[in-house]
C-alpha cells in the first residue's frame, strides 16, 4: 500500500486466517469455562529506540486481559510495520527476529480476547489503514454499544469492510470527516461512538490515547527513560521499570508528536463511572486502578462478605486465582483459617493435548485438583469473585464432596449477576445467567452446596470505600447487578437513525 507521505505499510502476518481452539469447555477436564472473560490490553509508546521490545514486554504484563491474539504496529520514520498473530504474546513477540522486523520509535500494540468479531487474523489488532492523511493504527479496549449501527450506516455510504470487529469503524469514521487537522479528524469520530473505549493510535507523527466520557474502561500514562507511555494497566509499567504518571481521565483525548503533549476535552464533563468488574476480576491484582489498590479491594470485599454472610466453618477455600484475595479478606475478618483446598496446575496451556471424551468423562482434572488433606472431614467456607451460569460451581462443589468436605459453604465476593454485558466482557444472554433466573436458594439446590450468599451491592461499594450507591450518580459502571446501563444501547434496539457525524456527512453531500 502506497500514501501520499509517501509511506508503505509491511504487514508480517504469518498466520492465515483462521479460527482458533480455545481450552476451557464445560468438562471436567477444566473449571474455566464459566469465567468471565477478560476484554482487551493497550500499549503504546512514543520516542524510544526500543519501542518493539518495550510494547511487547507491556503486552506480555497484559496478557490476562487477552489471550486469542497479540498484535504490534511500529513506524521507523518512512515505514509502518506490523505484526499481528493468534496466540500468546510470548508465542511471536520473544522471538528476536520478529522483535527486529517491527524497527521504529513510535509503536502501539494490542492483546485481545474477542467480545464482537470471531476469533480471526483479520480481526488482530492494531488494525491499520492508509488514509488520504497517511498512516494509521488504532487499537481499542471495550465495546461500541453502536458498532453494529455504525457498521450498517457506514457499508450503506460505500464502505468496504475488512474485519468484523466495531473497532473498524473508528478508522471509517476518521477517513469520512472532512476536518483539517487529523487530531480534528478522530475527535469529530469520537462523538459518533457509544459504549466504552480506551483507545492508543498512530500516525506517522503523533501518539494519541482516549478515553469514552464515563471512564469505563481504563488507561493510564505513563513516562520511561522521558518518553510518554499509554496502557492499560500499571503493571504493564512496572514489567519495564516505567514511571506511573496518572490515569487518563474520561473523556479525555491526549496527545504526542514531537512539539510535546496535548490535552483534549471535546465533551462535556461528566463524573466518571468506571467499571466494578476491573476491581472484581478483570484487573491484575499488582496493578492500581483509579487510585485503588485492586489487590486491596479484593480483600476488602472479603472483609464485607464474611460480615454480611457468615458460616460456621473450619476452613476457607479460595477458587484459584480469582478468588484468592477475598479468602484472605474474609479469613481476617471471620477468624476462620484460610487454606489451599484446591490446587491449579499452573502448566496445563491452550495446546495441550485435549483429552478425549471418555477420558474427559472419567473426571480427569488437568488444570484443578482438591488438596484432600485440607478438605477431608472439614466444614469449608468457598470463595470465588463471581458466579455466572454456576457450571464452574457444580463441579468445584462436587470436587470437595468428593474430597471428603463434611460440609461446602459457598461465598461469592461480588452480587448476583442478573444482566449482561454490552462494555467489554463476554457475559452470557440473560436467559443463561443463573442469578437472573433462579433465586438463591434455587442456585444453591442447584450447585449442591450447604449454603450460598453474596455479597450485597452496598457491600462491594463499602469495599470500594464508599459509603452505599448513590442511585441517582452512581459511582461505577455496575450494570450486570442493577440493570442500570450508564449509556444508549442502539445495537439493542435496533434504532435505525444515523450516527451524527454521517448525518452531517449526507447532508453536505
Amino acid at each position: 500500500m502506497q500514501s501520499r507521505n509517501p509511506m508503505t505499510t509491511q504487514h508480517n502476518s504469518g498466520t492465515r486466517d483462521c479460527n482458533l481452539y480455545l481450552d476451557g469447555g464445560h468438562d471436567l477436564a477444566s473449571l474455566d469455562g464459566d469465567r468471565l472473560r477478560e476484554e482487551c490490553g493497550l500499549f503504546g509508546i512514543y520516542g524510544h529506540r526500543d519501542a518493539a521490545a518495550i510494547t511487547a514486554l507491556g503486552l506480555h504484563a497484559l496478557q490476562h486481559r487477552g489471550e486469542e491474539a497479540a498484535g504490534i504496529v511500529t513506524f521507523d520514520g518512512k515505514f509502518y510495520h506490523s505484526e499481528r498473530r493468534l496466540g500468546l504474546v510470548e508465542e511471536t513477540f520473544s522471538k528476536h527476529h520478529v522483535i527486529e522486523q517491527l524497527p521504529g520509535q513510535l509503536a502501539i500494540g494490542h492483546v485481545r480476547y474477542s467480545t464482537t468479531g470471531g476469533t480471526l487474523l483479520r480481526n488482530v489488532q492494531p488494525l491499520f489503514a492508509e488514509l488520504n492523511s497517511g498512516g494509521f493504527a488504532v487499537a481499542h479496549n471495550g465495546n461500541l454499544t453502536n458498532g453494529i449501527t455504525l457498521r450498517r450506516h457506514l457499508v450503506r455510504e460505500g464502505a468496504i469492510m475488512q474485519s468484523t470487529t466495531d473497532t473498524e469503524a473508528i478508522l471509517h469514521l476518521v477517513a469520512c470527516s472532512r476536518r483539517g487537522l487529523f487530531v480534528d479528524k478522530f475527535i469529530e469520530a469520537l462523538r459518533s461512538l457509544e459504549g466504552s473505549y480506551s483507545l492508543v493510535a498512530l500516525t506517522n507523527k503523533k501518539l494519541i490515547a482516549a478515553r469514552d466520557p464515563l471512564g469505563i474502561r481504563p488507561l493510564v500514562l505513563g513516562e520511561l527513560d522521558g518518553c510518554p507511555i499509554i496502557t492499560s494497566e500499571t503493571c504493564a509499567l512496572d514489567i519495564i521499570g516505567a514511571r506511573y504518571v496518572r490515569d487518563i481521565d474520561n473523556g479525555e483525548v491526549l496527545v504526542f508528536d514531537e512539539t510535546g503533549s496535548q490535552i483534549h476535552k471535546p465533551f462535556p464533563p461528566m463524573a466518571p463511572r468506571p467499571c466494578i468488574f476491573e476491581y472484581i476480576y478483570f484487573a491484575r491484582p499488582d496493578s492500581i486502578v483509579g487510585g485503588r489498590s485492586v489487590y486491596q479491594i479484593r480483600k476488602n470485599m472479603g472483609h464485607e462478605l464474611a460480615r454480611e454472610a457468615p458460616a460456621d466453618a473450619d476452613v476457607v477455600v479460595p477458587v484459584p486465582d480469582s478468588g484468592v484475595p477475598a479468602s484472605i479478606g474474609y479469613s481476617q475478618v471471620s477468624g476462620i483459617p484460610y487454606e489451599l483446598g484446591i490446587i491449579r496446575n499452573h502448566y496445563v496451556g491452550r495446546t495441550f493435548i485435549q483429552p478425549t471424551q471418555a477420558i474427559r468423562e472419567s473426571g480427569v482434572k488437568l488444570k484443578h485438583n482438591a488438596n484432600r488433606s485440607v478438605v477431608a472431614g472439614k466444614r469449608i467456607v468457598l470463595i470465588d469473585d463471581s458466579l455466572v451460569r454456576g457450571t464452574t460451581s457444580v463441579k468445584i462443589v462436587q470436587m470437595m464432596r468428593e474430597a471428603g468436605a463434611r460440609e461446602v459453604h459457598f461465598r461469592i465476593a461480588s452480587p448476583p449477576i442478573t444482566h449482561p454485558d454490552y462494555y467489554g466482557i463476554d457475559t452470557p444472554e440473560r436467559e443463561k445467567l443463573l442469578a437472573a433466573n433462579h433465586t438463591v436458594e434455587e442456585m444453591r439446590d442447584i450447585i449442591g452446596a450447604d449454603s450460598l450468599a453474596f455479597l450485597s451491592v452496598d457491600g462491594i461499594y463499602r469495599a470500594m470505600g464508599e459509603k452505599a450507591r448513590d442511585n441517582v450518580r452512581p459511582q461505577f459502571t455496575d450494570h450486570c447487578f442493577t440493570g442500570d446501563y450508564p449509556t444508549p444501547l442502539p445495537d439493542q434496539l435496533d434504532v435505525e437513525r444515523p450516527p451524527r457525524q454521517l448525518s452531517l456527512l449526507a447532508e453536505a453531500s
